[in-house]
């Protein structure tokens, strides 16, 4: 077996395999750590600038609200993730596509030969 058949199936096992319950949480708490915080400078912003509130009381409301988005959102996102994990459809596009095209293609070859014949 050759060096370049050998990375293909490596390549090819790589692209079966799916993300473990593990991975898919770590992912979900490092997205959450980034989203969180826009929506806490989002949250501090707006309430400086559109309400009355003093520097500590923005900082306090949009603690809140961050808070309560880290831990809703980051249960919606595993959910989300999980259930995408265990969709085949769309992951294996280019492979399975050509192989169901590749017999439409033979055949029309097939049949455009007998035809001239």
């Amino acid at each position: 077996m050759d060096k370049n058949s050998t990375d293909i199936k490596e390549l090819n096992n790589r692209l079966r395999t799916k993300d473990s319950p593990v991975r898919s949480i770590l992912k979900a708490f490092s997205w959450r750590i980034i989203a969180t915080f826009t929506t806490f400078v989002i949250s501090y912003i707006i309430f400086r600038r559109y309400t009355e509130r003093t520097v500590d009381e923005s900082i306090e409301n949009a603690t809140l609200i961050a808070s309560i988005e880290f831990f809703a959102k980051i249960l919606f996102y595993y959910l989300h993730e999980r259930l995408w994990t265990n969709i085949r459809w769309g992951k294996y596009w280019r492979r399975t596509y050509w192989k169901s095209q590749a017999w439409k293609k033979l055949y029309n070859k097939k049949h455009s030969e007998n035809k001239n014949n």
